[in-house]
């Protein structure tokens, strides 16, 4: 596989067991999602009723609104529920184990873009950035995008780990809910079935990324972020060579996990 791969493995608030290009940085598809649930725990209702709208800002700070493509979207449910009022606590449910962009959006016009960049501070991250909504075009070609680090991917899921984000009760909350994900062809792919694996994946048009923390029963949890960008393989082709790359990670780290 021809691809930038970036790698971050170790135990929560320790050094890498084993990294590679850690710093670099990557389209961050959906894995901004955790940023943005931890930035709902820390300042929000979580039963408060959201309006389902398919209407939003663009950061781009011309006046220019944009809206979601469904056939895009990974989950229809949301789209279901237009016009009507949900609690928070359910689009955060549904952005998490079904990666749902609608739910994300609405979410984030909830929250702000400034208590998601808080998130990524007290996290310690140094490279991440969420700068604008999913599908906010006139935003990217703004030149504001979202990009992540194996690294800060890492940082986040260890400060929710140790109960940083928010109260250590709401940590555990999004931890728990972040063990209930549905797409589990990559990081979960590498671990055993049954093995507790709190994890949050994204994807792209060459870009597959995926991080969290595992809990094996005979070892201490330990944390990992995986991306991955294409460098010249064929879109079509590419995220079923990703996914495989990265189960193949995920299962040298499970192996070396007592370590």
């Amino acid at each position: 596989m021809t691809s930038t791969v970036s790698i971050w493995v170790g135990r929560p608030g320790g050094p890498p067991r084993r990294s590679s290009e850690p710093d670099r940085l990557h389209g961050a598809a959906s894995t901004m999602k955790v940023a943005v649930l931890a930035a709902l725990y820390r300042g929000g209702d979580l039963d408060a009723p959201v309006p389902v709208v398919n209407d939003f800002v663009s950061a781009a700070d011309d006046g220019s609104r944009y809206r979601n493509d469904r056939s895009y979207d990974d989950d229809d449910e949301v789209w279901k529920h237009l016009g009507e009022s949900v609690p928070a606590r359910w689009l955060a449910r549904r952005m998490i184990v079904r990666s749902s962009n609608l739910a994300t959006n609405l979410l984030l016009a909830r929250v702000g873009l400034p208590a998601v960049a808080e998130v990524w501070s007290l996290a310690g991250a140094t490279g991440s950035v969420t700068a604008r909504g999913i599908e906010d075009y006139a935003a990217r070609d703004a030149g504001r995008d979202n990009v992540v680090t194996a690294a800060d991917l890492a940082a986040l899921f260890t400060a929710l780990y140790r109960g940083e984000l928010a109260a250590p009760e709401s940590c555990a909350q999004m931890l728990d809910l972040l063990a209930e994900q549905e797409w589990r062809v990559d990081l979960a792919a590498g671990v055993p079935d049954g093995v507790r694996i709190a994890h949050k994946n994204g994807w792209m048009t060459g870009v597959r990324h995926s991080a969290g923390i595992v809990y094996p029963p005979d070892a201490e949890p330990y944390v990992i972020a995986v991306c991955t960008t294409s460098r010249g393989v064929p879109p079509d082709d590419y995220d079923e060579l990703a996914c495989r790359r990265i189960a193949e990670i995920s299962a040298d780290a499970w192996a070396e996990r007592s370590r």
